[in-house]
C-alpha cells in the first residue's frame, strides 16, 4: 500500500481511473482535432471552388482534390489537439476538485500522467501512419491529378485578364469569356521550341478535349514565329487555326516526384543518380516526417508539468494555463526555426531531435522531482 500511496510508479494494468482520464482526453483530442481540421480544410478548399463555379470542373474532381489536401495539415493539427485536450481536461479536473481528491489519495504526478502517455502513444501511431504512407500517397495523387488537369483541362485553369503559365514553356492570356464558354481576345506564347518561339493572337477561340489532351481552336488571328538562328520573323494570318496543348508528353507515373511525394524508404535511401542537394533535401524531409510524431509527447508533457506539480489551487489555475500555452507557443516557434535552419544546413539535423525531445525530458524530470517531494513529505506522516 505504501508503494501505491506515495510511490513514483503504479502497477502496469490500467485502473478505472486511468480509463476515465484517458477517455476524456481522447474524446477531447478527437473533437479539437476535427474542429481545427475542418476549419483549415474549409479555408484551403475555398481556393478550389472557383474551378467549379467559373471553370466547369466536375464536382467529383473538386471533392477528391479537397480530400487529398487533408493529410497535409492533419500532422500539424493533431499534436496541437493533444495539447489542448490535456490542458483542458486537467484544468477541469482541478476546477471540479477531482484532481485534489486524486492527489489526496496518494496518486503521484507520474501515476496521473500514465493515461496521457497512452494518449500520446495513440497519437504517435496515427502520426506515423500519416508520415509513412498517407501523407506521401495523398501528395502523390494530388500532383498526378494536378498534372492531368493541366494537361487535359487547361480551360479550367485560365483566368480572364491574367497571364496563365500552363508550363514553363507555354503561357496563355484570355481577355474574357462569353456566355457560350468561348474566349475572346486570345494570346499564346509558345516556347516549346526554344529556337523558334511562336506567338499567336486570335479574336476568338474555344477549347476542345480530344480525350488525351486539350486543343484550342482559334479564328481570325495571326501566328508569328521568330527564328533565332536567322533572326527572321514570319507572320501567318489565319481564319481558323488549331493548337495542340499536349506539351507535357511524359505520363504522370514517370515524372520526377519531389520529397513530399516520397515514402520514407525513398527519403532515407534516395536513388544514387540524384544530385547531392536533392539527396540532402530528401534526408531532411525524412527526418521531419519522424520528428512530427515524436513531438506529440512533448506537446502533452507541457500541460502536465505545468498543472500537476506544486500546490493545487481549486479556485483556478489561470497562471499555469497561460504558462503552458506560452511554453507551447515558444516550443512550436523554436521547432519551426530549427527545421528551417536544418533545411538550409543539413548539419543542424540533430538539433531538430534535441528540440522536440527536450520538453519531454524536462517535463519528466519535473514530474519525478515533484513525486519525490510529495513522497518525502508524506513519509513522516505514515511513520507516525
Amino acid at each position: 500500500m505504501a508503494g501505491v500511496a506515495g510511490g513514483l510508479y503504479d502497477p502496469p494494468p490500467m485502473t478505472s481511473l486511468d480509463r476515465y482520464i484517458l477517455r476524456q482526453c481522447l474524446s477531447m483530442m478527437l473533437f479539437v482535432t476535427a474542429a481545427l481540421s475542418a476549419a483549415v480544410w474549409l479555408a484551403q478548399s475555398l481556393r478550389l471552388v472557383d474551378l467549379i463555379v467559373n471553370r466547369g470542373l466536375a464536382v467529383e474532381v473538386f471533392l477528391y482534390l479537397a480530400l487529398l489536401i487533408l493529410p497535409r495539415f492533419l500532422d500539424i493539427v493533431l499534436p496541437i489537439g493533444a495539447f489542448i485536450a490535456v490542458l483542458f481536461v486537467f484544468n477541469r479536473l482541478t476546477a471540479e476538485s477531482e484532481l485534489v481528491v486524486m492527489r489526496s489519495a496518494g496518486l503521484s504526478p507520474m501515476a496521473l500522467a500514465k493515461p496521457v502517455f497512452i494518449l500520446a502513444g495513440i497519437a504517435f501511431v496515427l502520426l506515423m501512419a500519416l508520415s509513412a504512407y498517407f501523407l506521401p500517397a495523398s501528395n502523390r495523387e494530388f500532383k498526378d491529378l494536378q498534372f492531368e488537369i493541366r494537361n487535359r483541362f487547361v480551360s479550367a485553369l485560365l483566368q480572364e485578364g491574367t497571364f496563365t503559365s500552363i508550363s514553363d514553356k507555354l503561357t496563355i492570356y484570355i481577355a474574357a469569356r462569353d456566355e457560350r464558354g468561348e474566349v475572346v481576345g486570345l494570346m499564346i506564347d509558345d516556347n516549346r521550341d526554344p529556337n523558334q518561339p511562336v506567338t499567336i493572337l486570335a479574336e476568338r477561340g474555344a477549347f476542345a478535349d480530344s480525350g488525351k489532351a486539350s486543343r484550342i481552336i482559334m479564328v481570325n488571328g495571326s501566328r508569328q514565329r521568330y527564328d533565332r538562328a536567322t533572326g527572321k520573323l514570319s507572320v501567318l494570318t489565319f481564319d481558323r487555326y488549331t493548337l495542340d496543348l499536349d506539351m507535357l508528353r511524359d505520363a504522370p507515373g514517370v515524372r520526377f516526384r519531389d520529397a513530399q511525394e516520397r515514402y520514407l524508404g525513398d527519403l532515407f535511401f534516395p536513388p544514387p543518380e540524384l544530385d547531392q542537394m536533392t539527396r540532402e533535401s530528401f534526408l531532411i524531409e525524412g527526418h521531419q516526417r519522424l520528428i512530427v510524431p515524436i513531438s506529440v509527447f512533448s506537446f502533452v508533457m507541457i500541460p502536465l508539468a505545468c498543472l500537476l506539480t506544486g500546490q493545487i489551487n481549486r479556485r483556478g489555475q489561470l497562471t499555469r494555463v497561460l504558462l503552458a500555452v506560452g511554453l507551447a507557443f515558444i516550443f512550436q516557434a523554436v521547432d519551426l526555426a530549427i527545421k528551417n535552419l536544418a533545411a538550409r544546413h543539413p548539419a543542424a539535423t540533430g538539433l531538430m531531435y534535441l528540440t522536440d525531445l527536450l520538453p519531454l525530458f524536462v517535463g519528466l524530470g519535473i514530474l519525478l522531482l515533484d513525486g519525490i517531494r510529495v513522497r518525502s513529505w508524506r513519509m513522516p506522516v505514515f511513520a507516525r
